[in-house]
């Protein structure tokens, strides 16, 4: 296709393509002449990747660029590429190590990785801004007098390690080591607000169910 039915099928103004071609965010096209060339599918994928980070996950172009970078680079094999795009991706703030709530809370989460077994999460830490993130939570609600432990987040984390089979199963469906990638970092970014939602509603119904509307 030329530029503008792929600027037509991805949604995005041929203006936007050619910048993020100058990007690199975006393959070359093939060139069909002195200035025209032709793009097939995987444009079209990548530009509603780059739309989903930039405009879903409100992403600056500069982050994205970054995420985009990990996901192309196949010098990686694939657990490094989806947890360095990941990485990129934004996160709250680091916890404070000289709080005493949060010295509390990292002993319980570190205690959690050891009930379940989390051998990798484990022995990763606190380079993974998600560890540093579980931190943070962790110690907010216990400032706020919730006693939250080991024991108390075990089952959620169990659920949530069954949301993680079901991600990386339909992963798995698509063909390229590319697309694998490019889907897992935009199921990240997509299927967060679908579970959080999913959470919420549960909440509604099951609150209804034990003491009515």
């Amino acid at each position: 296709m030329r530029l503008a039915e792929l600027s037509e099928r991805s949604g995005v103004s041929a203006a936007m393509i050619k910048y993020y071609l100058r990007q690199g965010m975006l393959a070359p096209g093939r060139k069909v002449g002195a200035t025209t060339a032709e793009y097939d599918d995987s444009h079209v994928r990548r530009l509603r990747l780059i739309r989903a980070l930039v405009e879903v996950g409100r992403l600056p172009v500069a982050t994205a660029k970054e995420v985009i970078g990990y996901v192309d680079d196949d010098s990686l094999d694939r657990t490094i590429r989806l947890g360095a795009a990941l990485w990129a991706l934004p996160h709250g703030p680091d916890p404070d190590d000289n709080d005493e709530v949060v010295i509390a809370a990292r002993g319980e989460v570190d205690r959690l990785l050891g009930m379940l077994g989390w051998s990798t999460a484990r022995e990763i830490g606190e380079l993974s801004p998600d560890h540093r993130a579980l931190i943070v939570a962790v110690a907010a609600l216990r400032r706020l007098g919730y006693p939250w432990d080991a024991e108390l987040m075990a089952p959620y984390a169990q659920l949530m390690h069954q949301a993680a089979v079901r991600d990386l199963d339909f992963v798995e469906t698509h063909p390229s080591e590319a697309e694998k990638v490019e889907v897992a970092v935009a199921a990240t970014i997509l299927v967060d607000p679908i579970l959080r939602a999913l959470h919420r509603l549960a909440q509604q119904e099951e609150s209804a169910r034990r003491y009515g509307l």
